[in-house]
């Protein structure tokens, strides 16, 4: 089981616009250079995050996006979700009744709790969370030098 590039790369752009916010709508482009995130594929996630309720747009000069609520209300698994990424671990119909286009699968079980486990995993891990953490604190700093580390961990304290 592994999370494609479609949930990888959402989080990190909400993850991304969540330390840029601050100071009014981020742009897509923004995103795009500092995530190294080609922006046409930034469109789309963008288009089923804002559908989902976890980002808001404003349109003309100034526009671009911002979160919907404060990152402590958004989980991991609320983006992976929305972009509508698998993260199961098995080819298995979720009422079990046909694994991988055939009859229920031996080990039906077991994959569908590791992925209950995942669920749950991704489900605990907010926006907040991730901003808190040193080591992506000083990333976002490092992939743009006008973030102060400083004022950014007192904001999510």
């Amino acid at each position: 089981m592994r999370l494609t590039t479609k949930g990888r790369y959402a989080v990190t752009a909400v993850l991304d616009l969540a330390f840029h916010q601050q100071s009014g709508p981020v742009s897509l482009a923004d995103i795009s250079e500092r995530q190294a995130i080609s922006l046409s594929y930034l469109e789309q996630l963008f288009s089923k995050l804002r559908k989902s309720n976890i980002v808001s747009s404003t349109r003309g000069p100034g526009g671009g996006y911002k979160l919907s609520t404060v990152p402590e209300n958004i989980s991991i698994v609320k983006i992976i979700i929305a972009v509508d990424e698998s993260y199961r671990a098995n080819g298995c119909e979720s009422d079990g009744e046909y694994c991988q286009g055939g009859p229920r699968c031996l080990t039906h079980d077991l994959w569908d709790e590791l992925s209950s486990q995942i669920h749950g995993f991704l489900d605990g891990i907010s926006l907040a969370d991730l901003m808190a953490h040193k080591d992506t604190l000083e990333t976002a700093c490092n992939q743009d030098e006008t973030l102060d580390i400083r004022k950014l961990s007192e904001q999510v304290a």
